[in-house]
C-alpha cells in the first residue's frame, strides 16, 4: 500500500472521544494542574521564609524592628459615622438653643432678643442652601432640622416674652398653623427643595391646629370629634395626591391616627346619645368618617388597602344609621334594625358601577354585621339547649306551664329575646338567597339550615306555647332532621344528623318534667332512630342512639312501675340482647362495632343497677354471660367466649356469696371444670400444646386455695379429700405423662401429708432426748454424703423421664 494512502487513512481514523469522556479527561488534567500549582506555591512559600531568615541572620539590627502587620478592617462605614456625628451635633445644638431660650432669654432686652432670634434662625435656615451647593446633603439635613427646632423655640419665646397674656391653647393652634405654613414654604423653595425634612415636619405640625382651636374654643365634644375627622380627611387627600416618600407616609399615619381617634369619639357619642338629636349628630360624624374612608378607598393604591377601607366605611355607615334608630326604637328591636342596615349594604354589592374591591368590602361588612347579630342570639339558644338539664335533679316533679318554663329551670331568661327568631330567619334568608358563588353556595345553604333549626328550637320558648306543644315541635324537628339524613350530600347528611342528635337530647331533657311525657318521648325517639338506621350511611350513629333510648325507656318503665333498680336491670338487659342479635344480623357493616360497644356498655349499666341485690346480680351476670356466649358463636367473635366464661364464674360466685357459702371449693370448682374442659379441647386440637398451658391454670385454681384452707382447717375431712384429689391428679399425670398434673398434684399431696403428720413429728421430737435430733441430723448428712453420686444418677434418670413427658 502506498505511503500517502496509509497516512490519509490514519488521519481519517483518528479517535475523537464522546463529549462526556472528553469532559472527564479535561477535569482530570485540571485537577493535576491544581495539585501541581499547590505544590509549587508551597515550595515558594518555604523558599521565601528561608530567604527572610537568612537576611535577618546577616542583619541583626533588622530583628529589632517591629513586624509589618496589615491594618485592621474598619467596623463602621464612613457614611454611618458621618450620620451619627451630624445627628448628634444637631441634637446638642438644639438642646443648647433650648437652654438658652428657657434660661438666658430673660437677661436680654427686647432688641437683643429680636436680634438673636432673627440672626440665629435666619443663619441656621440659610446654611443648608450653601451646604447643598457644595454637595453636603446630610449636613444640610442636620442643620435644617436644627433650624426647624429653632422656629419652635422662637414661637415659645415669643409667647413667653410678648404674648404671655394670650390663651396658651389658642396660641399653640395659631403657632402650629404658622409653623406648618412656614415649613412648607421653606421645603418648597427651589434652593431647599432637595431637603427631605421640612415637608413631613410641616404635615406633622398641620395635625394640631383644628384640634387645638376646638379645645381653645371650649366647644362641644361633637365639634372636637369633627375637628379630628376633618384633619383625617385632609390627611387622606394629601396621601392621595402625594407621591411615595416620607411626606406620604406622614400623611397616611396622620389620617389613620386622627381618623381612629375621631371614629372612637363618634362611636362613644353615639352609644351615649340621650335622644334623637344627639344620636343624629353622632351619626353625622360617623357618616363623615365613612365618607373619608370611602374616598380614600377610591383613591387607594392597592386592592388590600381599598378592601379594608371599604369594610370600615360599611361598618361606620351601619353604626351611624343604627345609632339614630336605637334612639327611637325599643331595646329589643335595636339589633334587628342594625341587621336590616347590614343587609341593605348588599344592595351596594350588587351595584355594578363600584370597583370590585369596594363591593367585596361592603359584602364583608354586611357579613360582619350579620355575624354579630347571630352572636347576639346565642344566649337564647344556649338557655334553650342547656337549661333543661336542670330537670335531672327534679325528675317527674310535674309538667311546667309552658315551653319557656320547661327550659328555664335554674337559668334566667335573656332579656330582649323576642327578636331573636327574626334575626335568625333574616340571616338564614340572606345565606340562602344572596350567596351565589358556586364554591360558597353549598356551605351557605348548610348555614341557613342550621339557623332555621335554631329558630325553630327557640321559637316555642319565645312564644311561650304550651308544654305539650313544645314537646311536639321538638319531636317534629327531630323527625325532620332524620328524614333530611336521606340526602346524598355527605356534608348535608352530617349536618342533619348532628341537628337530629342535639334536638333529641334536648327533647329528652325537657320531657323529664313529666312521667307520661318521658315514656312517650323515649318511645318515639327509639322508633325514630331505629327507623333511620335502615340507611347504611347514618346507621353507625342512629342505631346506637336507638339502643340508648331503648335502654332509657326500659329504665323509665321500671321506675314508673315502682320496680327496684335491681329488677329494672332485667328489663334493661333486653336491649343488650337485641344489640347482640342486631350485630349478628348486620355482619361486616360499619354499624356493627358501634352497636356491640353500646350493647356492652348497657350490659355494664344493667350490672350496676343490680349491684344492690346479690341474687338478682347473679342472675344478671348469668344473662350477660348467655349474651356473650351467643356472640362468641360467631366466627369473628370467638374471643368473646373468655368474657362469657368470666361472667358465668362471677355469677356463680355472687350466687354462692348470697347463700353465705364459705367453702372455697364452691368458688374454685366452677372455674376449674370449664378450664380443664377447654384445656382438654385445646390438647385435642393441638397435641403439641404444653400441659402447663392446658391444665395448669385450671388445676391451680382449685388446688392452691384448697391447700391454703386445709392448712388452717382443724378437721380431717378437707385434708383427706384434698389429699385424695391430689393423689388422683398425680396418678393421672403419671399415667398420661403430663408434667403439670404430676408436679402440681405431687406437691399438694406432699404438703397435705406434711400438714397431717406434723403433730406426730412434734410429739416424737418431744419424747426423744435432746441429743437425739442432732445425732439423727448427722446420720442423715452422712447418708446423703455416702449416696451422693447415686442420688445424682437417680435425679438425672427422673429428669429424663419427666423430659419425655409432655
Amino acid at each position: 500500500m502506498p505511503c500517502r494512502v496509509t497516512r490519509t487513512t490514519l488521519r481519517s481514523m483518528t479517535h475523537f472521544p464522546p463529549p462526556a469522556e472528553e469532559l472527564r479527561l479535561l477535569d482530570a488534567e485540571l485537577r493535576q494542574l491544581d495539585a501541581r500549582r499547590s505544590q509549587l506555591l508551597t515550595r515558594r512559600a518555604w523558599l521565601v521564609a528561608a530567604l527572610q531568615q537568612t537576611r535577618q541572620q546577616s542583619r541583626p539590627w533588622a530583628s529589632a524592628q517591629p513586624p509589618i502587620t496589615a491594618s485592621p478592617r474598619p467596623e463602621t462605614a464612613a457614611p454611618s459615622v458621618q450620620n451619627v456625628l451630624l445627628v448628634l451635633g444637631g441634637v446638642l445644638l438644639t438642646l443648647a438653643a433650648a437652654v438658652f431660650t428657657l434660661v438666658s432669654w430673660g437677661h436680654m432686652g427686647i432688641a437683643g432678643r429680636a436680634l438673636v432670634l432673627g440672626a440665629v434662625t435666619l443663619a441656621t435656615l440659610a446654611t443648608p442652601v450653601a451646604l447643598l451647593k457644595r454637595g453636603l446633603r446630610s449636613t444640610a439635613e442636620s442643620v435644617a432640622g436644627l433650624g426647624l427646632a429653632l422656629t419652635v423655640l422662637d414661637a415659645y419665646a415669643l409667647h413667653a416674652a410678648a404674648l404671655s397674656g394670650t390663651d396658651g391653647t389658642g396660641y399653640a393652634a395659631a403657632a402650629s398653623a404658622v409653623l406648618a405654613a412656614a415649613w412648607s414654604a421653606y421645603g418648597l423653595l427651589p434652593a431647599t427643595s432637595a431637603l427631605r425634612l421640612p415637608l413631613p415636619s410641616a404635615l406633622a405640625s398641620a395635625q394640631l391646629p383644628l384640634l387645638l382651636w376646638a379645645l381653645a374654643a371650649d366647644v362641644s365634644p361633637y365639634l372636637i370629634t369633627a375637628a379630628l375627622l376633618v384633619t383625617a380627611g385632609l390627611d387622606a387627600v394629601a396621601a392621595a395626591r402625594l407621591t411615595a416618600g416620607a411626606v406620604r407616609i406622614t400623611a397616611v399615619v396622620g389620617a389613620y391616627g386622627m381618623g381612629g381617634w375621631g371614629v372612637l369619639g363618634a362611636g362613644w357619642l353615639s352609644l351615649t346619645a340621650g335622644g334623637p338629636g344627639d344620636a343624629s349628630r353622632a351619626g353625622a360624624l360617623l357618616l363623615l368618617a365613612a365618607a373619608i374612608a370611602l374616598g380614600a378607598a377610591l383613591r387607594g393604591p392597592g386592592v388590600g388597602h381599598a378592601l379594608g377601607l371599604a369594610i370600615t366605611a360599611g361598618l361606620l355607615a351601619v353604626g351611624a344609621f343604627g345609632g339614630v334608630a336605637r334612639s327611637g326604637l325599643p331595646s329589643e328591636w335595636v339589633v334587628p334594625a342594625h341587621l336590616a342596615l347590614g343587609v341593605a349594604l348588599l344592595a351596594a354589592v350588587r351595584a355594578g358601577r363600584l370597583p370590585e374591591a369596594m363591593r367585596t368590602g361592603f359584602g364583608w361588612a354586611s357579613g360582619a354585621v350579620q355575624a354579630l347579630a347571630v352572636l347576639w342570639t346565642l344566649p337564647v339558644v344556649a338557655v334553650v339547649l342547656l337549661g333543661p338539664a336542670g330537670w335531672l335533679g327534679r325528675v317527674w316533679s310535674g309538667a311546667p306551664s309552658d315551653a319557656r318554663a320547661a327550659v328555664v329551670v335554674d337559668a334566667p331568661w335573656p332579656p330582649d329575646a323576642v327578636a331573636a327568631p327574626l334575626v335568625l330567619v333574616i340571616v338564614a334568608g340572606v345565606l340562602a338567597l344572596a350567596v351565589r358563588a358556586q364554591e360558597w353556595r353549598p356551605r351557605a345553604r348548610l348555614g341557613a339550615l342550621g339557623l332555621l333549626w335554631a329558630t325553630a328550637l327557640i321559637l316555642p320558648a319565645v312564644l311561650e306555647i304550651p308544654y305539650a306543644a313544645g314537646l311536639l315541635v321538638l319531636g317534629v324537628m327531630t323527625a325532620a332532621a332524620l328524614c333530611a339524613c336521606r340526602v346524598t350530600a355527605s356534608a348535608a347528611q352530617v349536618t342533619a344528623l348532628v341537628l337530629a342528635l342535639v334536638t333529641a337530647a334536648g327533647l329528652t331533657l325537657v320531657s323529664l318534667a313529666s312521667q307520661s311525657a318521658t315514656l312517650v318521648v323515649l318511645s318515639a325517639l327509639t322508633v325514630l332512630f331505629g327507623a333511620a338506621s335502615w340507611r347504611a350511611g347514618v346507621a353507625p350513629f342512629t342505631a346506637p342512639a336507638a339502643l340508648v333510648y331503648a335502654a332509657a325507656l326500659a329504665s323509665a318503665s321500671g321506675a314508673a312501675a315502682d320496680w327496684p333498680a335491681a329488677r329494672t336491670a332485667l328489663l334493661v338487659l333486653l336491649v343488650p340482647a337485641a344489640a347482640a342479635l342486631l350485630a349478628a344480623r348486620l355482619g361486616p357493616s360499619r354499624a356493627t362495632v358501634p352497636v356491640e360497644a353500646v350493647g356492652a356498655a348497657l350490659g355494664l349499666f344493667a350490672v350496676a343497677l343490680a349491684v344492690t341485690d346479690p341474687p338478682l346480680l347473679a342472675l344478671v351476670l348469668s344473662l350477660c354471660g348467655v349474651i356473650a356466649a351467643g356472640t362468641a358463636l360467631r366466627a369473628d367473635r370467638r374471643p368473646v367466649g373468655y368474657a362469657a366464661t368470666a361472667l358465668f364464674v362471677l355469677a356463680a360466685w355472687v350466687r354462692l356469696a348470697a347463700w353465705d357459702v364459705g367453702t372455697p371449693e364452691a368458688y374454685t370448682l366452677p372455674v376449674t371444670v370449664p378450664a380443664l374442659l377447654l384445656g382438654a379441647l385445646r390438647r385435642r386440637r393441638d397435641p403439641q400444646a404444653s400441659s402447663w398451658t392446658a391444665y395448669g391454670p385450671g388445676l391451680a385454681a382449685t388446688l392452691v386455695p384448697s391447700l391454703v384452707a386445709a392448712w388452717g382447717d382443724p378437721h380431717w375431712t378437707r385434708p383427706l379429700l384434698l389429699g385424695l384429689a391430689a393423689l388422683l391428679v398425680t396418678l393421672l399425670g403419671a399415667r398420661h405423662h403430663l408434667r403439670s398434673p404430676l408436679v402440681l398434684g405431687g406437691a399438694v399431696l406432699a404438703l397435705v401429708t406434711l400438714h397431717e403428720l406434723a403433730p406426730y413429728v412434734v410429739q416424737v421430737t418431744g419424747a426423744l432426748p435432746r441429743w437425739a435430733p442432732p445425732a439423727l441430723a448427722g446420720l442423715l448428712l452422712l447418708a446423703l454424703g455416702a449416696t451422693y453420686e447415686q442420688r445424682i444418677r437417680d435425679v438425672r434418670r427422673v429428669r429424663e423421664v419427666l423430659g419425655r413427658m409432655n
